[in-house]
């Protein structure tokens, strides 16, 4: 069975939620909506205080082309625009909407019927490009790279294939296996899209061999779709990260940075993604809710919620059950590669795929202990590198060093850590250094004034 080549660790899977179906999530009493929900440039509000908003009406508009427009995923009147505390815990703006009622724009098709490529013979590749942009779609697998700008090429670069990522390797998360389950007809409909979009004739959707359902219901419904072909793969993390999807799927390796997907003739896109171009557009819905796993072994009711934009994360906790008697620390995304949250005020974003809520005893850390050079790091590493060494350059400030031995390339997946004996803060010092280094060749490259 296919897998990438180079490390990789196996770790508890702990799909808690697997057979819990999507369920709509209550519509909450104030929506806060940041301005950074992408990477690249910020959101600029064209609404103000007073101002009334349906679902789906526009609330910022990019601030670039590396950039996303934010739209309500409420009605009611905007109460203020300020900065507010978000889940990395810095204080960022955001339009804060107080909700009334639940009225749409009525652009929004919101029938069920499905409406396949062949339905729309006026879209062609820029009309759909577009359509994402406007939409406000990012990645959604985590990244949030505003999905147009994958969709466009840079000069002297040609897409060959079109990757979709319904890999879904974090621990506990049950998103996108879900979304599968349920969605698979709308799912195959974006990939088409995607293919047209990039004018490829070829697409693949990689998904892991724990989800056999999941498997066998793509399968089927791909065997309606001549160039689109559901590739099963052997379970083994990170494979959902672009570079080890792509070596996988189709055995070519993405060189270090500046080299990207593209650079090999792929483009890869997240399965939730997927599934929202489809509802861009055919349906016009722009993107202002998305599907997340809220799950932990002391959770009362681990589920799948199809939750609003906006929705404070203790709304949907509560809906779980709430918050468990010994909870030690509770996780935005999966535990490889999630950031412990500092409240639970923050809202939900473009990028939330997941709340873990770990008991006290996972969340305690064990003391670090030295370093024994048993190089299992390095065995662990999907990108070839030195853990052990890159984070003593990080450590000590060696900058230098860490360029270097390509800190840059890291894509902070968590496995050096996960499998070092010595339990050793191996992420925590690379995620110095990789952003150090990055400002440095920033800067260095910046032009002079």
């Amino acid at each position: 069975m296919k897998t990438f080549h180079i490390g990789g660790v196996h770790p508890a899977e702990n799909k808690l939620s697997a057979g819990s179906p999507i369920r709509e999530a209550a519509l909450p009493k104030q929506a806060v909506f940041s301005m950074f929900q992408h990477i690249g440039a910020p959101a600029k509000p064209v609404v103000q205080k007073g101002d009334v908003v349906k679902v789906g009406t526009l609330l910022a508009e990019a601030g670039g082309f590396v950039s996303a427009p934010v739209y309500s995923s409420v009605s009611g009147k905007v109460n203020k625009i300020d900065a507010v505390i978000d889940a990395s815990g810095t204080r960022r703006m955001a339009v804060i909407v107080d909700v009334e009622g639940d009225d749409w724009e009525e652009s929004i098709d919101r029938s069920k019927d499905l409406v396949r490529l062949s339905d729309r013979p006026d879209l062609d590749s820029k009309t759909i490009v577009e359509k994402i942009k406007n939409a406000g779609i990012v990645g959604l697998g985590g990244a949030t790279f505003p999905c147009h700008v994958k969709l466009t090429p840079p000069p002297g670069s040609k897409a060959e294939c079109v990757i979709i990522n319904a890999v879904e390797c974090e621990p506990y998360l049950t998103a996108d296996h879900r979304l599968m389950l349920e969605h698979a007809d709308e799912i195959l409909v974006g990939v088409d899209l995607i293919m047209k979009a990039v004018n490829v004739t070829k697409g693949y959707i990689g998904i892991e061999n724990n989800k056999p359902d999941a498997i066998k219901l793509m399968t089927e419904k791909a065997s309606q779709y001549p160039n689109i072909e559901v590739v099963p793969l052997k379970v083994k993390y990170p494979q959902g990260g672009e570079k080890q999807l792509i070596d996988a799927v189709i055995g070519r390796q993405v060189p270090a940075p500046p080299a990207i997907p593209i650079s090999v003739g792929a483009v890869v896109q997240n399965v939730g993604t997927a599934y929202a171009i489809y509802e861009a557009v055919m349906k016009n819905k722009p993107l202002i809710d998305r599907i997340i796993t809220v799950t932990g072994k002391s959770v009362k009711n681990p589920s799948n919620l199809l939750a609003r934009l906006g929705t404070p994360f203790q709304q949907l906790i509560d809906e779980c059950g709430g918050l468990p008697e010994d909870t030690g620390k509770i996780i935005g995304g999966g535990p490889m590669m999630g950031k412990a949250l500092l409240s639970l005020d923050v809202p939900m974003t473009k990028g939330s795929s997941g709340l873990l809520i770990m008991n006290e005893k996972e969340a305690r850390r064990s003391e670090p202990q030295p370093c024994i050079r048993c190089a299992k790091c390095v065995s662990a590493c999907p990108m070839g590198l030195e853990p052990f060494l890159l984070s003593k350059a990080s450590a000590m400030e060696e900058w230098e060093m860490a360029e270097k031995n390509d800190v840059v390339s890291c894509i902070e997946c968590g496995s050096c850590q996960f499998t070092c004996p010595s339990k050793r803060p191996l992420l925590d010092m690379i995620r110095v250094g990789k952003t150090t280094v990055m400002g440095i060749i920033r800067s260095r490259t910046a032009p002079k004034s």
